[in-house]
């Protein structure tokens, strides 16, 4: 689909509205051009006229045309000609699809954020949803749900302690890269000889960030360990990266300590007790299917068997608080295979349970491969997370935290769930972006929030080789994050 822009330059929101209703069609967006001849396409022209700013929207859909038109006053800000502009392109593709995506125009990855943030500056419940119904077209069930995640969040949010930070530490290596992986995590066969490089920087930006937090008065309050898989690291490696953070990072207000055990098939009772010797509090273990032909599919090489010895071994060696990954969506799954996995992983009565839609990302290769695509534009996502969120709230699950991703099959959501008081602190502080996050390891990314202002990034080197050839400078931008505090 072709996007032309005439008098304005509102390229990403509506990109992103059309990706809503075409997530398989790249999306080529043109300022000021002639008429193209591509069957699919849109124009939005944003004109200044003596009567204010008039908008119009044309869009041709193979032989069809429709088109919206609105006049506002002159002073009209550029975020509502923006929003506008989204409400008009989504009416006429949804006129034209007969689809109505339930999250409407609020294109933004923290729907919840949104309700937190209209609730401080007084407005009601009813208003915040009003204003979210009828400026953003957000439906009735979609509403519900952020506001159901929202309430259990805001006691987590009140709980968070002044001058406090979360340690993140990646471990950006895999046994095998699924196929619908974008992370930038790399297959052990690929990776091991950087390893030891990679666990030298690693455990050095560690110390730096420890003198930093001691030096800007910041308590330690969670610490996150993810990837990446970090028990793809054997138990020695992971000894000596969480002895370093025991040795240098002041721990006797922690709160929260999870690593991500994702893959089953790196589970073995060493790393288990590894992990449960230094203090960690919470393990993942990410089935992501519990049928054995879709994991074979995707390219993971456990088994769902494996994934239950895994998960009752974390269980056997004292893991309180346990979580497991389910993925809406994934090739050559259907509605009854997902809610079957999801059943069995009920049954094993995890505190947490994350659903997440599949998401296509151009990094990933399944995004490349034509006839997977053709299939995935055949399942019923909706299906799935509807059975998902009625069932797990059946149960006593709670959504806790919630965001959502570009290019989501469906236009659907990834939400965790959790058993009452087993909410995992970190992911709700990370996704409403209220406490500072000191990050390490390759494509970590540094969050430093202020009491007031704006929130600043520091970003580290995206790919183990990057983080390793220049580690100089990744020591050198996290000693000007002393400046901020």
């Amino acid at each position: 689909m072709t996007i032309n822009l005439i008098g304005n330059s509102f390229k990403y929101e509506m990109e992103a509205v059309c990706k809503l209703f075409f997530p398989f069609e790249k999306v080529v967006v043109t300022f000021d051009a002639p008429v193209t001849e591509d069957p699919r396409c849109a124009c939005l022209r944003l004109r200044r006229t003596r009567k204010g700013i008039r908008l119009l929207v044309l869009v041709r859909y193979d032989k069809q045309t429709q088109a919206r038109h609105q006049t506002v006053s002159s002073d009209t800000p550029p975020a509502e000609c923006e929003r506008l502009f989204a409400c008009m392109l989504f009416d006429i593709l949804a006129a034209f699809t007969g689809v109505r995506p339930g999250w409407g125009v609020l294109t933004g990855i923290r729907p919840v954020k949104r309700i937190h943030y209209d609730a401080t500056q007084g407005l009601s419940q009813q208003e915040i949803h009003a204003r979210l119904r009828q400026d953003f077209y957000v439906s009735e069930d979609k509403l519900r749900l952020a506001q159901l995640t929202a309430d259990h969040e805001k006691p987590l949010l009140d709980s968070l302690p002044p001058h406090s930070f979360s340690l993140y530490v990646s471990i950006p290596f895999c046994p095998t890269r699924c196929n619908y992986c974008s992370f930038v995590s790399q297959a052990m066969a690929q990776a091991v000889k950087l390893i030891p490089d990679y666990l030298d920087c690693l455990c050095q930006e560690l110390v730096s960030i420890a003198s930093l937090a001691r030096d800007c008065g910041l308590t330690l309050d969670t610490i996150y360990v993810g990837g990446g898989t970090p028990t793809s690291l054997t138990a020695t490696q992971l000894d000596r990266v969480l002895t370093v953070v025991s040795s240098q990072f002041d721990l006797s207000h922690l709160r929260e300590y999870t690593v991500e055990a994702g893959r089953p098939d790196t589970v073995t009772q060493d790393k288990l007790d590894c992990l449960k010797h230094h203090g960690v509090t919470r393990v993942s273990i990410n089935p992501q299917t519990m049928d054995n032909c879709v994991l074979e599919a995707i390219g993971r090489r456990h088994t769902a068997e494996q994934t239950i010895q895994a998960y009752e071994m974390a269980r056997h060696t004292g893991f309180a608080y346990i979580n497991m990954d389910l993925i809406a969506g994934l090739l050559f799954d259907t509605a009854e295979g997902f809610c079957r996995s999801l059943d069995i992983v009920r049954t094993l009565s995890p505190e947490n349970i994350t659903v997440h839609t599949l998401s296509l990302k151009r990094a990933a290769q399944l995004y490349h491969d034509g006839a997977s695509l053709d299939r995935l534009r055949r399942n019923p996502i909706a299906d799935m997370v509807s059975y998902a969120q009625q069932a797990l709230i059946a149960d006593g699950y709670a959504p806790y935290y919630l965001y959502r991703q570009k290019n989501t099959l469906g236009n659907q959501e990834n939400v965790g769930y959790a058993q009452k008081g087993c909410e995992s602190l970190y992911n709700v502080y990370i996704m409403e972006e209220v406490q500072t996050i000191l990050a390490a390891g390759a494509a970590a990314s540094t969050k430093l929030v202020p009491e007031h202002g704006k929130i600043q990034r520091v970003y580290n080197y995206k790919y183990p080789f990057e983080y390793i050839r220049s580690f100089d400078e990744i020591l050198r931008r996290k000693d000007a994050v002393r400046t901020f505090f």
